[in-house]
């Protein structure tokens, strides 16, 4: 039997992974485990570690870190905590692959972790561009790992141009898509109800998150997304952002609008109650991946505003504008003008899971896979 751990630092992975995790979890030759850090153990971000533990998954270690402050001194300083932790409950649950998803800073301690300890790593979204910290980033995790579950053919040809060598790169579709059209959605005057919205009226999905190299202009980047709604008579659903170097600046926007009139903030969303705002919402806005990827399953429009998402593969629903209030008005209008698309998504065909279960499950990790060098 393989035994596979998975390292969660964010409500955010954990939402996009949660349905391969239980295939990987009822998998008659996997032995799955999860490393639950970050946002998860704080009661400020919604104490998440909960949903995990729902999905009925084995939590290997909880690995705290301080959150605040948000700044990007934190996020390294983090980094060398997470590595030393990861290490320690590697050795003691001796996996035979560590598995990661995305660019973030704890599955880039992860990727060293894994590595230095002689664990194949597998990564899932390598080779896609994404601008500011986080691409680097993700190409780091990329060069530390062993195997790759790309979601696109286009990042699968990145890969192999980074060095990868292609056979150990297998195109399985983005898992964030698992699930997103099983059973049937709440109607969209329950969803607002829910909110304390007016089903009567046109809402809109905010998910802003800061950016590291903008992170001084986060909280007046949130105000002018927040004022170019109001002025197009949207009601707004916004979520609270991740704790990123910006994040209290995003907080305070946020925090000081709570109470007008048709905008309502939460801290968290489950999965089912985020997926249903989506999929009903007349418009999607800010930066955050679910725009990029899962929204266009749904046709929803997105409006994604500033740099976070650059040069990433693009869906048809998707109108990129800088964080000016002239553009934002104009990206509103045009967007809410267009209306919803035919569903079609370039990210996959939400099978990723299966396919990852099942390449985990029977892909030869001996020491040739842990011989990695670059293929020019």
């Amino acid at each position: 039997m393989r035994r596979i751990c998975y390292i969660s630092g964010t409500r955010a992975d954990f939402g996009l992974m949660r349905s391969t995790l239980q295939i990987l979890r009822d998998h008659v030759e996997v032995d799955l485990a999860v490393i639950a850090t970050g946002m998860h153990l704080s009661p400020w971000y919604g104490n998440t570690v909960e949903e995990i533990e729902a999905a009925g998954l084995r939590i290997a270690a909880r690995v705290p870190v301080p959150l605040e402050p948000a700044t990007g001194a934190t996020m390294a300083r983090n980094i060398g905590t997470m590595v030393s932790a990861f290490v320690d409950t590697l050795e003691s649950e001796r996996p035979d692959a560590v598995l990661l998803l995305g660019d973030r800073g704890e599955m880039l301690a992860g990727a060293l972790a894994g590595i230095h300890l002689n664990i194949p790593v597998a990564h899932i979204h390598g080779g896609e561009r994404s601008g500011t910290v986080d691409e680097p980033v993700r190409h780091a995790i990329s060069k530390l790992s062993h195997l790759h579950f790309a979601a696109t053919d286009e990042a699968r040809e990145r890969l192999v141009r980074m060095g990868e060598d292609p056979d150990r790169i297998h195109v399985t579709g983005a898992p964030g898509l698992d699930g997103l059209m099983d059973g049937e959605l709440p109607d969209r005057d329950e969803v607002l109800r829910l909110h304390g919205l007016d089903p009567a009226r046109p809402f809109a999905l905010m998910v802003y998150h800061p950016v590291l190299q903008e992170a001084e202009t986060a909280a007046d980047d949130t105000r002018r997304i927040l004022k170019s709604l109001a002025d197009a008579g949207l009601q707004t659903l916004a979520l609270m952002p991740n704790a990123d170097a910006g994040s209290e600046g995003v907080r305070e926007a946020l925090g000081e609008a709570k109470g007008q009139p048709g905008l309502t903030v939460r801290t968290h969303l489950a999965r089912p109650a985020f997926i249903a705002a989506m999929a009903h919402a007349d418009l999607m806005i800010g930066n955050s991946s679910a725009g990029i990827i899962e929204a266009a399953s749904f046709g929803t429009p997105v409006l994604n505003v500033g740099p976070r998402q650059n040069l990433r593969e693009r869906n048809a629903n998707v109108l990129d504008v800088p964080a000016t209030e002239a553009a934002l008005a104009d990206g509103v209008a045009r967007l809410l003008a267009q209306g919803r698309l035919a569903p079609h998504n370039v990210y996959g065909d939400g099978r990723a899971g299966e396919r990852i279960a099942r390449l985990l499950a029977t892909t030869p990790l001996d020491g040739t896979l842990m011989m990695k060098v670059n293929g020019y």
